[in-house]
Order: C-alpha cells, then sequence, then structure tokens
C-alpha cells in the first residue's frame, strides 16, 4: 500500500491583499475536496494583524498529489498568489514518522 502524500503549507499575504488571497484559496479548498486522491485539504488562519494562512493537505498517495498540483485551477492558483504574498509559501512535504514501540 503506498505511504500518503502530506502537505503542510503556509502563506503571508501583503496587508492589502488579504482578502484576496482568502479568495484563492477558498477556490482551493472548494476544488480540491472534490478531487479523489484528497483525504484531506483544511485551511487555517493565524493571527489577527498580521494574518497568515495554512493548509493542510492529505493525499492517498504521491500520484495523487501530483494529479493535484496537474489541475487547471491549481495552475492558475499559482500563477495568481504570487502577487498576493510578502515571502514566498512556504510548503513542507511530510513523512509519517514511526512512533516508538508501535507494532
Amino acid at each position: 500500500m503506498a505511504a500518503p502524500a502530506v502537505v503542510f503549507a503556509s502563506f503571508s499575504p501583503r496587508p492589502d491583499k488579504v482578502d484576496a488571497l482568502r479568495a484563492e484559496l477558498d477556490v482551493m479548498v472548494e476544488n480540491t475536496r472534490r478531487e479523489s486522491g484528497c483525504e484531506v485539504y483544511d485551511l487555517y488562519q493565524s493571527g489577527e494583524d498580521a494574518v497568515r494562512f495554512h493548509l493542510f493537505e492529505r493525499y492517498t498517495d504521491a500520484a495523487a498529489l501530483e494529479a493535484h498540483r496537474a489541475a487547471d485551477y491549481y495552475k492558475a492558483y499559482r500563477a495568481n498568489v504570487a502577487d498576493l504574498l510578502e515571502s514566498p509559501i512556504e510548503v513542507a512535504v511530510l513523512t509519517e514518522a514511526d512512533v516508538a514501540g508501535s507494532a
């Protein structure tokens, strides 16, 4: 069985682009949750003055993640989002850690 693909991405919007970034991310949430290989795609927000958004993503496997990245709406989002950010997106692709003592 293939290992799930997990991604954690953080976004720092320009102060005048918080709402525009939120709108882009909302479209991503709506579309990505419909993908057959998507298990979790949740958006979180931190901060009040300096807002940051965080996406927690989990796909059935690496192929499902690659299919997500090949989608037209993903490509459109990537083309649009750079102008809304103060700094590049921080992306971590994660693997599940073995828990000591688990069988």
